[in-house]
């Protein structure tokens, strides 16, 4: 660091020896270098040039806001009688007409299908036939059978107008009586269901004879035989209609098991089937299709025609029907959901009860 006590320090001029230098330092520096010298000497004023005149440099300066511009005065006569131009017609096009749309077609609903009216020849049954054989006589006294049957058919025809409004069809009208083996009461039970449902008022039944090998509804009510539904299946230009029965009982119709064949299972495993059985029940809703089936661990058309029906009845005889038998034949016919078991030949009453007896109770 530069020691400044030795830089000497110049005294005042007329100041006595040993006197301290009152001058600052710049005068000092000035008085020890002699930078006066490097000052300009003054110019006369003479010498001195005039001010040069040009433009004055420009500053930054607000603008004012520009005044509103004065509006030429106009005259009161054309403020009185103003000039209005004629005005320029516009073409416009004209609104082109709206034509209404076109309505669709109403589709016209399909025609209901016209009912099937069986016409066949109506024969005689013999009532004393049918007392002899244990089924139910019409017109005949209240017996305990009779009111067994009722019960029985009451159940079968509120199920069948419940599948009727959830829209089943025509399966809703069929019913197919069946059991696991022969001599079980399956044809007794059917004739006697479809002779208990005839003697409803607003009801009619066609007992369909579907036991294609042991046919033996006809011989049950003493009808003569003919063709039936196997011809109907077999021929394609028959009407199943022209082969339905009339009987001198109102509102029963029988309709025979028809010619017969080995191929039975096959012709009722073809598409043809659902058209033959619609036709039975075409445009009659208040019609009921009971089958008289074959056994279902004997022969396999019960099981083709359980495809096709809304009901499924198992007759089950209490002296022979086996459980493991009774669970089989239900597994076959399967392909109905609504099956129901019928008890057949009890010789007792759980609760006691007699059918029959009350309508000759006398007190």
């Amino acid at each position: 660091m530069t020691d400044q006590s030795k830089i000497p320090v110049p005294r005042k001029q007329g100041a006595p020896d040993g006197a301290p230098r009152g001058d600052s330092l710049i005068e000092r520096a000035a008085g020890q270098f002699d930078l006066n010298r490097f000052i300009a000497p003054p110019i006369p004023g003479d010498l001195i040039p005039p001010p040069r005149k040009g433009p004055a440099r420009p500053q930054a300066r607000v603008a004012p806001e520009p005044a509103a511009r004065p509006q030429p005065a106009v005259p009161d006569q054309v403020v009185a009688n103003p000039i209005r131009p004629d005005p320029v017609p516009v073409a416009q096009a004209a609104p082109a007409p709206v034509e209404p749309a076109p309505q669709a077609a109403a589709t016209p609903a399909p025609a209901a299908p016209e009912p099937v009216r069986f016409g066949g020849k109506h024969h005689p049954i013999d009532r004393d036939h049918l007392r002899e054989q244990g089924l139910i006589v019409p017109e005949g006294s209240v017996t305990a059978l009779l009111e067994e049957f009722r019960i029985v058919k009451r159940q079968l025809l509120v199920h069948a107008a419940d599948l009727r409004r959830h829209n089943a069809g025509g399966a809703a009208q069929r019913i197919l009586v069946s059991s696991p083996h022969p001599g079980e009461g399956k044809t007794y039970c059917a004739v006697n269901l479809a002779l208990s449902i005839a003697a409803e008022k607003e009801s009619e039944v066609l007992l369909v004879d579907a036991d294609f090998a042991k046919p033996s509804v006809l011989s049950a009510l003493g009808l003569p035989g003919g063709p039936g539904l196997m011809d109907g299946l077999m021929d394609e230009t028959a009407d199943v209609a022209d082969f339905v029965i009339g009987t001198d009982i109102p509102g029963l119709w029988v309709l025979p098991a028809g010619d017969a064949t080995t191929n039975d299972s096959e012709y009722l495993n073809s598409s043809r089937t659902a058209r033959v059985l619609d036709r039975l029940t075409q445009g009659a809703p208040h019609r009921i299709v009971i089958f008289d089936s074959p056994p279902a661990l004997a022969a396999s058309p019960a099981a083709e025609l359980a495809k096709y029906v809304g009901q499924v009845v198992i007759v089950v005889r209490a002296d022979r029907t086996g459980q493991g038998a009774l669970e089989d034949a239900i597994s076959l016919l399967g392909a109905c959901p609504n099956i129901q078991l019928l008890l057949n030949a009890t010789q007792f009453s759980p609760s006691g009860r007699r059918f029959g007896t009350y309508y000759g109770y006398r007190g």
